[in-house]
């Protein structure tokens, strides 16, 4: 496990904040005063840190499969139609991160970048029924020479930052890493309408891990 490098600079200005906050402390209060701010101080900087933590993760994955892009629970398993790049009918799976979630995403399949497009949006809660088209949010599409998966990270009420690594011509492999979600929040995932799914609603999942749904041959 290590931690990623979106984290860097609110851990050492969060490190810096409380290592301020124990040293007055230190000056100016009794000796369990003390022991209890360390230890608050202590417990602070690790939740915030959690929240960038990457796992090693290991898969097993044939071509046609379409692996988790991140963590946390499906809350949607329905057909949509896509207004943005598709135009068509699509199976959506969407997952919910909460706060405890790793927050990184990575390809659920191997292709070309197709589209990759940044909007920005409102901060609606991750689970209302317009956050997929109102709230700050990325889209990705990869080319797999026989479809096109679709995905989109899409902020929340607490997530504020949404961070992505590709562009459109960029070869990526299943489970590369391709963006992160400072403090989670929800990926759509669009595949063909005659996908196969493999999970259902309220099953927990791993980003890099769990296969959520087989493409169509």
């Amino acid at each position: 496990m290590y931690l990623h490098r979106e984290g860097n600079k609110i851990l050492v200005v969060w490190g810096l904040f409380l290592a301020a906050i124990i040293v007055l402390t230190l000056l100016l209060a009794s000796t369990w005063l003390i022991y209890t701010v360390i230890g608050i101080c202590l417990m602070l900087f690790l939740l915030v840190a959690q929240f960038f933590r990457i796992p090693k993760r290991f898969f097993e994955a044939k071509a046609s499969d379409v692996l988790c892009p991140a963590d946390g629970k499906v809350v949607a398993i329905e057909k949509v139609t896509d207004k943005e790049y598709l135009k068509d009918e699509r199976i959506q799976i969407s997952v919910f991160m909460s706060p405890l979630n790793v927050h990184a995403q990575w390809s659920p399949v191997s292709g070309e970048v197709k589209y990759v497009k940044y909007h920005e949006g409102k901060y609606l809660v991750a689970w209302h029924p317009k956050s997929s088209e109102e709230n700050e949010r990325s889209t990705i599409v990869v080319g797999t020479g026989r479809h096109e998966v679709l995905f989109r990270q899409i902020a929340g009420a607490v997530a504020r930052r949404i961070c992505y690594y590709v562009e459109v011509g960029q070869k990526v492999a299943i489970g590369e890493e391709v963006g992160f979600i400072k403090f989670g929040s929800r990926v759509d995932i669009l595949l063909p309408v005659e996908s196969q799914v493999h999970c259902k609603i309220d099953d927990k999942v791993q980003g890099k891990k769990t296969i959520l749904a087989t493409l169509p041959s």
